[in-house]
Parts: C-alpha cells; sequence; structure tokens
C-alpha cells in the first residue's frame, strides 16, 4: 500500500464544509502515518478533470452532507470506475432520506419514533396553523423538527411547547424545504459505528452521547466541552446487543458499504429506537466514530488504510 496514491475527498459546497474539512485533515493525517501517499482534494467544478488527469488509485470520500452523502459524488467515482471507500450511489440515496431511512427499517422490524413529513408549500397552501395543530395532534409534544436531508443536526430542534412550533418550522425549512416531525423520544442516545471486514460488517462498542443543553445540535456535536461522550456506553447487556444488531441491520437493510454509523435511543424500558443512519460519518476530534474505533482497540489509520485496500481490490 505504501506505493500506492489515496485522494482523501473533503470540503465541497454544503453546509457542512468546514466539519467535512476537519474529518478530512484528520483522515488524511493518520492515513500518513500509515505510510500512504494521502493528497487532500476540496471538492470543486475541477474534480472530474482532476479525476482523469491525476487518477488516485483510490479516493477516501470524508464530505458530509449535499453532493457528499446524497449519492452525487458517488455517482462520478462510479461512471470514471475509480474505486472507493464508502457506500455506493444507491445506498446513499436510501440513508440520505431519513423518511426513507426510518420506513425500510421500519419495515424490517425495528422500532422508530412515529412521524410525518411535510414540504413547505404544504403550509403555505392548507394553512400553517391548520397543520401544525394537526401535527401535534397526531404526534403529540415535545417532538423535534429536523430537515427530511442533511447531517451534523442542521436545523434540528426540540419543540416542547406549541407556542415554540412557528419559530421552530422557520429556523427548520432554512435548511431544506420539507420537515420531518418526529416524536421526541427521551432515554440514553447513542452512536455506534459499523466497520465492515473480512467477516462483514461489525458494530463497535456504542457510544453515550450527553450534550450539557440536552440537545445533541450542530454546536454541541463540534465545540469541545458542551458534550460527555462515554464508550462504551453505559447500557446494560441486552441494551449493547440490541443497538450492535440495529446498526448492523441498518447497514445490510440500507445496502451501506465499508462504514456507517446509526443513530438511536434507548428508553428506560430498554427499547432502542432507530433515528437515522449516516453513510459518510464525522471523524473531527469531537465525532463518535474515532472514539469507538479507539475503543475497540483500533486505530483510524489502521481502519481506513484496511477498507482503502478493500475498495482497491474490489
Amino acid at each position: 500500500m505504501v506505493d500506492r496514491t489515496v485522494a482523501v475527498l473533503a470540503g465541497g459546497l454544503s453546509h457542512e464544509r468546514d466539519v467535512s474539512l476537519r474529518s478530512g485533515r484528520r483522515l488524511s493525517a493518520a492515513l500518513k502515518s500509515e505510510g500512504l501517499g494521502i493528497e487532500e482534494w476540496d471538492t470543486d467544478a475541477g474534480l472530474l478533470e482532476r479525476l482523469r488527469t491525476q487518477r488516485p488509485d483510490a479516493v477516501v470520500v470524508a464530505l458530509h452532507g449535499g453532493e457528499g452523502e446524497n449519492g452525487s459524488v458517488q455517482t462520478v467515482l462510479e461512471m470514471l470506475d475509480v474505486p472507493f471507500v464508502g457506500t455506493g450511489s444507491q445506498g446513499c440515496r436510501r440513508a440520505w432520506d431519513k423518511p426513507t431511512a426510518k420506513a425500510l427499517l421500519q419495515n424490517a422490524g425495528f422500532v422508530t419514533p412515529s412521524w410525518v413529513v411535510l414540504p413547505h408549500s404544504t403550509f403555505r397552501e392548507l394553512g400553517a396553523q391548520a397543520v401544525l395543530d394537526a401535527m401535534v395532534e397526531r404526534l403529540g409534544l415535545p417532538l423535534i423538527l429536523k430537515p427530511d436531508q442533511g447531517g451534523s443536526a442542521l436545523g434540528t430542534q426540540v419543540v416542547r411547547e406549541a407556542a415554540e412550533l412557528p419559530a421552530a418550522m422557520v429556523g427548520c425549512f432554512a435548511y431544506g424545504d420539507t420537515v420531518l416531525a418526529e416524536r421526541f423520544v427521551d432515554g440514553v442516545e447513542v452512536a455506534v459505528t459499523v466497520i465492515e471486514g473480512e467477516n462483514g460488517p461489525e458494530a463497535l462498542p456504542a457510544v453515550e452521547i450527553v450534550p450539557e443543553s440536552g440537545v445533541y445540535d450542530y454546536t454541541a456535536r463540534y465545540t469541545a466541552g458542551l458534550t460527555d461522550f462515554f464508550t462504551p456506553a453505559r447500557l446494560d447487556d441486552a441494551a449493547a446487543k440490541a443497538v450492535a444488531e440495529l446498526a448492523v441491520a441498518a447497514h445490510r437493510v440500507l445496502g451501506l458499504r465499508d462504514i456507517s454509523r446509526t443513530d438511536a435511543v434507548v428508553t428506560s424500558d430498554g427499547t432502542v429506537h432507530f433515528l437515522e443512519v449516516n453513510p459518510s460519518p464525522g471523524l473531527t476530534e469531537t465525532s463518535t466514530v474515532p472514539m469507538a474505533i479507539e475503543a475497540a482497540g483500533k486505530s483510524l489509520g489502521t481502519v481506513f488504510a484496511e477498507l482503502i485496500g478493500r475498495a482497491i481490490s474490489r
């Protein structure tokens, strides 16, 4: 592998550009320590030409949000037949759309909080207050609002009182034209990383997430000191096994590849609720994937070097 050239794609033009650059820098440093020839590429209009003229042996997609997670960049790599680490275009599209992922996991027999999905036009055409009243009647309070696509909890807000809904909806629509309104489930929030090896996908130790504010939003995710993490999560054996099984199932059901991170909540009765899955999870200093890798007795560089080898040999 030491004679291989690997391009780490990071940056891009999504709302999550800064997070992606941080992930790319950390991953590049880890891979360089493994002796690989690493180039950090920003993702812009020159990407296709660069892939053609400076074709790397493999690409690692460290993009978050937008084109990097909705399958677009993956489609380009597939068209050019460039080996890459990460989920293919079709799996990305399934995971990127949160309602689709929830429906597929629910159909597979897993529990996910009740939800409704509504575009901005519905509120405009049918009357915002009437739709909001129906939403509260259907889901109850508290509930959580999220853009139906996107990551890093951008636009995500917990609503505990009906009077908070209009402003929260405006904030959510700032990041997308369609909102996913979901019943808020209180419990132990966990993130479970799945890595594919020779024996298939394997769940690493779950990371328990305890934000100081009570809500794991963008600020809590990426500001050091605002969230406490416990790895492995403080779960009993049955719950730990259940969240691992959920994460591996999500990886398989959605057709993901190489690496993924599933987010879930375990309620006081031990029920595991699927929230969403990320096929291109963050690798920053406050991201849960590196914590899980370390807890499993592995290193970030070694894990991704192995994934790169698998991508090249596919």
